[in-house]
């Protein structure tokens, strides 16, 4: 039996470990359940709810590229209602943390959607998707605005006592600007990165391989890019960070944890193999052994400048 302690805290949020299935990659748990034993993971993260279903964005909406993919789902999801009634229940049995991923075109619909869901016990955690267009302001993505990331960090924050995590856009100059409002306007983690904005074109028909044009980037090539994101907030704003992007082996999530990461999501690596949330806890343990780390936590923002 290891004696390495895998749990960690992520300001507010208590975690058996630091492993975490991102939002998209694993549907609402039961997707994924055949493939891996959920009980055994951190947490699961769940497809971006809204208030109302959305259809999302029509085909191709998927792309392959080198080392990664692009996706413009368009944030289809069943809606509050339906999953709340169909998925939580399923949710409930399983014995992992649940963190719910909330999309809108509103400040108003995040804060409503945050409300239904308050009571839920099986939520542990709300991680907020604020790489959405805000409708209201003519379709500018929330993300890219400090002052609107700051303005539902503020609201979502009122409408909850459960810990409140903002999920930040890559697509900006300076990412710790927009951490440094989350901590200010009391969100209590940031999760860092989103999907980066990509584009591929079909070089014989001369139009988008995507029918939305342009898609989110996420895969094995965007991880320098995300860890650099990650150790900016890190070195900028004293707030508990959860990496993701392009993490496909324990090397890759050790990384992260370096580089300011208190835990990780594993995301696109899920479609391609779906146990790694599983296989990867003994590869960590075997590294804080080696390494004489008791503690994973203690690996957390351990890089030397």
């Amino acid at each position: 039996m290891s004696s390495v302690d895998l749990s960690v805290n992520v300001g507010p949020l208590k975690l058996k470990n630091p492993v975490l299935l991102a939002s998209g990659t694993v549907g609402y748990g039961n997707e994924i359940s055949e493939f891996l034993e959920l009980s055994k993971i951190g947490g699961i993260v769940t497809k971006s709810i809204s208030l109302l279903p959305r259809k999302g964005n029509p085909p191709q909406r998927i792309v392959e590229t080198p080392s990664g993919m692009m996706n413009a789902i368009g944030l289809a999801n069943v809606g509050l209602e339906i999953f709340i009634k169909e998925k939580i229940p399923f949710l409930k049995e399983v014995k992992s943390d649940i963190i719910c991923n909330i999309a809108a075109s509103s400040i108003e619909e995040y804060v409503e959607c945050v409300k239904a869901l308050n009571n839920e016990e099986a939520i542990k955690a709300f991680e907020i998707n604020v790489s959405c267009p805000n409708v209201k302001e003519g379709g500018l993505i929330f993300g890219n605005d400090v002052s609107a990331v700051g303005r539902i960090t503020e609201k979502v924050r009122a409408a909850t006592d459960k810990p409140v995590i903002i999920k930040l856009s890559p697509n900006t100059a300076s990412i710790s600007r927009f951490a440094e409002v989350v901590k200010k306007e009391g969100g209590d983690i940031v999760s860092a990165i989103n999907t980066l904005v990509g584009a591929a074109f079909d070089i014989w028909k001369k139009t988008p391989k995507i029918a939305n044009v342009t898609g989110g980037l996420s895969g094995p090539a965007i991880k320098p890019v995300a860890i650099a994101k990650v150790l900016e907030i890190s070195r900028k704003v004293d707030i508990p960070i959860i990496g993701i992007g392009g993490i496909s082996s324990w090397q890759d999530a050790v990384e992260f944890m370096i580089a300011g990461a208190s835990a990780f999501q594993l995301g696109t690596i899920n479609f391609v193999n779906p146990k790694l949330g599983n296989d990867i806890l003994t590869d960590l343990e075997d590294y804080c052994a080696k390494m004489g780390i008791e503690n994973i936590s203690d690996l957390t923002a351990s890089y030397k400048i």
